[in-house]
């Protein structure tokens, strides 16, 4: 699989739906979660949190260091502390908000281009670092 953005996802910015920006932070913030493809496979039809299986570690936010030029969303590296578990093949990036996880849009899907991937946890710290031209461009 290459890198995708979640149609469900595109059609709710399309449609100014709630909790379609990538702009909160903290509890509506962006998050990334380490996805294990031996559990999880994308499926374009995924539209929340929910969906997802397979997930590694505790899921860290993309922060205040977001950044939105000429179409580009990008952020700054992340680290997820003391991770355990099966192996991480993919990173899938969601907008979280105050509701349920079967609220939390899913935005995109990232198997290529990030250094680091595939690892097998070993209880250590495992940084996710983005390819140097941003994390996707619309």
């Amino acid at each position: 699989m290459a890198n995708a953005l979640y149609p469900k996802w595109k059609e709710a910015l399309i449609q100014n739906s709630a909790d379609s920006d990538l702009d909160g932070t903290g509890s509506t913030g962006v998050f990334c979660a380490l996805i294990d493809t031996g559990t999880y496979t994308y499926n374009s039809a995924h539209e929340f949190y929910s969906s997802l299986s397979g997930i590694v570690g505790t899921d860290q936010e993309i922060g205040a260091t977001k950044s939105y030029t000429n179409g580009v969303f990008d952020g700054a590296d992340l680290t997820f502390s003391s991770v355990t578990g099966a192996s991480v093949e993919a990173l899938v990036i969601y907008r979280k908000n105050a509701g349920a996880n079967t609220t939390w849009r899913l935005v995109a899907y990232i198997d290529t281009g990030v250094t680091g991937l595939p690892v097998t946890p070993n209880g250590g710290n495992i940084t996710v670092t983005w390819n140097a031209s941003g994390i996707f461009a619309l």
